[in-house]
């Protein structure tokens, strides 16, 4: 990271800049697209949510579904484009995992496609019992959600 970058990090939802982070998440990220505004919400209200800031500007994100006692699920992790290779992730990495509530949970778990080297240095690895875990995995609910909202109807009063 580079000396000079003094990073700020925030758990204050009422802080979090959401149109940017629905943005990013329903347009640029590969594990979100399409996600709809009432579920973003929703995801934002059952988390710990992670913002990160230079010079009061959010630049990253990041949310932890966890019960703060023995479980936590990282998702949504992102640092914005033209802020990125900075060390930023890391930055936020090393602040979630230190982060007071989230220390000596029994488990936490993230799923990522492309950034296991990020991850690995922060202590994360493959499953340990891979036949032990299992999933419901429906991804295309957003499209469905999408396809199903309805328009109001302007010419009823």
């Amino acid at each position: 990271m580079s000396d000079t970058l003094a990073l700020e990090f925030d758990c204050d939802p009422a802080r979090l800049e959401r149109d940017m982070i629905y943005h990013y998440l329903s347009q640029q990220s590969y594990w979100a697209a399409g996600l709809p505004r009432d579920v973003f919400e929703r995801s934002l209200a059952g988390s710990l949510c992670f913002g990160v800031y230079v010079a009061g500007k959010q630049v990253g994100f990041a949310r932890m579904i966890t019960d703060q006692a023995t479980f936590a699920y990282l998702a949504d992790v992102f640092v914005l484009p033209d802020w990125r290779g900075r060390g930023i992730s890391k930055a936020l990495l090393a602040h979630i995992t230190a982060y007071p509530v989230l220390q000596n949970l029994r488990r936490m778990l993230l799923a990522t496609a492309d950034a296991h080297g990020l991850y690995a240095q922060f202590g994360f690895t493959a499953l340990s019992r891979p036949a032990y875990m299992m999933e419901r995995l429906d991804q295309q609910v957003y499209q469905r959600l999408a396809a199903t909202v309805s328009t109001p109807d302007c010419t009823q009063g």
